[in-house]
């Protein structure tokens, strides 16, 4: 009985301990202005050398070599645990917004969730046709403005009609798995790289950056031929 009246006291006598990761963000991916290359090379180095792990696995971001629409992302990834994939309207001679997608069952996942961004894309649209008519092109300041915000409109319209039909959109996907399954993943055609990930242990405090598959030399934001480069967002849902 004192034994358990002791066990009780230490336990009620504990802190919680606290979350140190409270306010980190790790990073997985290239970095803005990198050299595409290096990173290739680094995260199949990387890979190779990998231990074997216990499960439930090794997170990792998987690059693809093309932009794929939900129903190619299973043939691609097989039975490979997902959990998101990141995606943007690939427009000629524009910049579009990099868009994270949770991704647990394939394709079902994927197009509900560009059936959601097209929605919100939908509204942006209006919301920047509405800033557009507000203003008057008497002032040249009001004037480029104008122009910006009917530049926004147009692109948030193209993304919207795009995540409706269910494009092909997505470049890279987060899963989970076994060092020697994403070793065999980095094998399949349509992977250009599978970078491991075992520092990461929350997706909510990671941000992914893969490589665009028509980048080749450095990571920089896609050229926008009426704006001029722009920094890419990112939808954080």
């Amino acid at each position: 009985m004192g034994a358990v009246l002791v066990a009780a006291a230490l336990i009620r006598d504990r802190e919680p301990a606290p979350d140190r990761t409270v306010g980190e963000v790790t990073r997985v991916g290239v970095a803005d202005g990198g050299s595409i290359p290096d990173y290739l090379r680094a995260a199949a180095t990387e890979l190779a050398a990998l231990p074997a792990a216990a499960e439930p696995g090794t997170w990792a971001l998987v690059s693809f070599t093309g932009y794929l629409p939900p129903d190619r992302l299973a043939e691609v990834l097989g039975d490979v645990g997902v959990s998101l994939v990141v995606g943007r309207v690939p427009l000629p001679g524009r910049q579009t917004e990099l868009v994270r997608m949770t991704a647990m069952r394939l394709p079902d996942d994927v197009a509900a969730a560009m059936a959601e961004v097209a929605a919100r894309k939908e509204r942006e649209a209006a919301d920047q046709r509405a800033r557009s008519a507000a203003l008057t092109d008497a002032d040249p300041d009001r004037a480029h403005l104008r122009r910006v915000y009917d530049s926004g409109a147009q692109v948030a319209d193209a993304e919207a009609r795009a995540y409706r039909a269910g494009c092909a959109c997505v470049h890279a996907a987060v899963v989970r798995a076994a060092p020697a399954v994403l070793r065999d993943l980095a094998t399949r055609a349509g992977v250009r790289a599978v970078d491991p990930a075992p520092e990461v242990s929350r997706l909510d405090r990671t941000v992914f950056t893969p490589p665009l598959p028509e980048q080749r030399d450095l990571a920089r934001p896609p050229a926008d031929d009426l704006l001029g480069p722009l920094s890419p967002s990112a939808d954080p849902s």
